[in-house]
């Protein structure tokens, strides 16, 4: 089975507002949907799973982000804390222009 291409399988992330009554970090989050997916492959063979997590943590972080700036690249890059080239790259990685 090794070698085997998987279609992509969607992990979802809710982003919690730090004023929510729960107050759990995002990392605990991120580690539940994590722990779900993993056993959602249910015994497949996966290799990229660090590229999965960051390209499914990514598309919606850059889209929120985008949009709470009125998609301004300057200030999205800004408040990401990252720099504006990085961010345009990113955006059109991810079909977000």
């Amino acid at each position: 089975m090794h070698g085997t291409s998987f279609p992509p399988v969607t992990l979802t992330i809710r982003f919690i507002p730090l004023n929510a009554a729960t107050k759990s970090p995002l990392r605990e989050h991120v580690a539940q949907s994590v722990r779900r997916y993993l056993r959602d492959l249910n015994g497949s063979d996966a290799n990229d799973v660090y590229q999965t997590v960051l390209r499914e943590m990514e598309i919606p972080l850059f889209a929120e982000v985008m949009n709470h700036c009125d998609n301004n690249q300057s200030r999205a890059a800004d408040l990401l804390g990252i720099h504006r080239a990085t961010l345009r790259k990113k955006l059109k990685d991810y079909g977000l222009t």
